[in-house]
């Protein structure tokens, strides 16, 4: 099997009554079940901020969430604080399957640069490891699948190109914030990249 599937971030906080809830973000759970069991290796992604992380707007006097900064490694979107390290807001959706995952990466867990992509920090240069521990069990593609589309999913999916993996991501598995029209942005720079976007 050299297909990977990689779960972005399906995580309490980012469903529906959570700290940054993508709208129908739950929905997309029976989807990825079914998906993991059609698939040899899965990786699941879990965002895993220390309180006080320097990407959330109540670390910053006077910003409020969505405004964007400039941080030392470029744009930074301020967030409402979330998936902070071992609250039920980290924890991964109860209705998600976790027992065929080979690998939990978590991520964002410096304090000074968010990370959006399974692959690298919002630096785009400090590794996640996850491109090595691919490479090392033979994967050559990978599928994405997740929240949110135009933030860790879009990244992600950059990163894999870039990499060289052959991309797909599962659009019908996934659901996105669309902050000031960040989704349609999204599917064209993925397009663009030579990422496959599918849906069933």
């Amino acid at each position: 099997m050299t297909r990977a599937l990689i779960v972005i971030d399906v995580q309490n906080d980012f469903c529906p009554g959570g700290a940054l809830a993508v709208a129908e973000g739950d929905s997309v759970v029976p989807r990825i079940n079914a998906m993991m069991a059609e698939t040899g290796t899965v990786v699941l992604t879990q965002d895993w901020h220390p309180a006080g992380h320097g990407s959330f707007a109540s670390s910053h006097e006077g910003k409020a969430p969505m405004e964007t900064i400039t941080l030392p490694y470029g744009e930074q979107v301020l967030w409402p604080d979330h998936c902070v390290q071992g609250s039920t807001g980290a924890a991964f959706h109860p209705g998600l399957r976790t027992d065929p995952a080979d690998l939990i990466l978590r991520k964002g867990t410096n304090p000074a640069i968010d990370s959006y992509s399974a692959f690298f920090e919002n630096d785009r240069s400090t590794p996640t490891g996850l491109d090595g521990w691919l490479r090392t069990r033979g994967i050559t593609t990978v599928t994405l699948a997740g929240l949110a589309t135009d933030f860790c999913v879009q990244f992600s999916a950059l990163d894999a190109v870039r990499l060289g993996f052959e991309t797909e991501v599962a659009l019908d598995a996934c659901r996105g914030i669309d902050l000031n029209g960040s989704m349609e942005a999204a599917l064209t720079a993925m397009r663009a990249a030579g990422v496959t976007l599918t849906e069933r």
